[in-house]
């Protein structure tokens, strides 16, 4: 029986699963796999089958935020899934980053869902074999990274970005980013804790790599060719990062 929301099952999803936050991303990924397969394209899940490099891998799309993440991640379990990898976007806190990728070794969990799984106690931290898979891939394309900390949050427009409405209520970002700043943190984004603790209480490796396309704030954001051209890296080094971890 196929699942709930992405419409998958053991007969049509890979061990190995490439989760990207926007469902249009996965479309590029699609052109990188041979005989890519839809399973389906049900809400935000936008799913695909196919091989790289004789490697079977499955591509999907969680959209925004947590909840939806840990939907995407519980019905990949059961469809037989034993190592995740979210791809996507990140705003990093450092402005030498704009273009660069950041691969958090462990994640702060100011998002909620993931507190409905196990107590905040419990740390969200990548797989380490992983994540040094993912940081050779990074450099061998030539392209930078940096791994540190990420730090997950609901809030868009209440945490990350000013908004007609957070102005009206006096909210203030730079609160956030200079606490953020002082604790190290790299990188805000608004899955990968969720992600990240969820796939360690299945046993399932997770790690995370996501592309900086914007500054806090957004005071600085990739646009045009270059974001175009930034985000087709991201799927480039994602899906040879899982090959060659199935290699190792």
């Amino acid at each position: 029986m196929s699942t709930l929301y992405l419409g998958a099952d053991k007969s049509n999803i890979s061990k190995y699963v490439l989760f990207s936050g926007d469902p249009w991303r996965v479309e590029v990924l699609k052109q990188y796999l041979d005989d890519p397969q839809k399973v389906a394209f049900k809400r935000e899940f936008n799913t695909y089958t196919g091989t790289y490099k004789g490697v079977q891998i499955t591509v999907t799309s969680t959209g925004i935020g947590a909840p939806s993440a840990a939907i995407a991640m519980e019905e990949m379990y059961e469809s037989g899934m034993e190592v995740a990898v979210r791809m996507g976007t990140v705003m990093a806190l450092q402005d030498d980053m704009l273009g660069k990728f950041v691969i958090p070794i462990a994640a702060m969990r100011r998002e909620g869902t993931s507190s409905s799984y196990v107590d905040m106690t419990y740390p969200a931290v990548a797989d380490i074999d992983l994540v040094n898979c993912m940081n050779q891939t990074v450099t061998d394309m030539g392209a930078e990274y940096r791994n540190g900390l990420n730090c997950t949050m609901d809030g868009f427009y209440s945490k990350m970005h000013d908004s007609r409405f957070s102005l009206e209520w006096g909210r203030d970002m730079t609160e956030t980013f200079e606490e953020l700043k002082k604790l190290k943190v790299t990188g805000i984004d608004m899955e990968s804790s969720c992600m990240l603790t969820v796939g360690r209480l299945m046993g399932v490796r997770t790690c995370v790599v996501t592309m900086t396309t914007v500054l806090e704030n957004l005071k600085e954001t990739l646009q045009g060719q270059a974001r175009t051209d930034a985000e087709d890296l991201l799927c480039r080094v994602a899906l040879e990062g899982i090959y060659r971890f199935s290699c190792s």
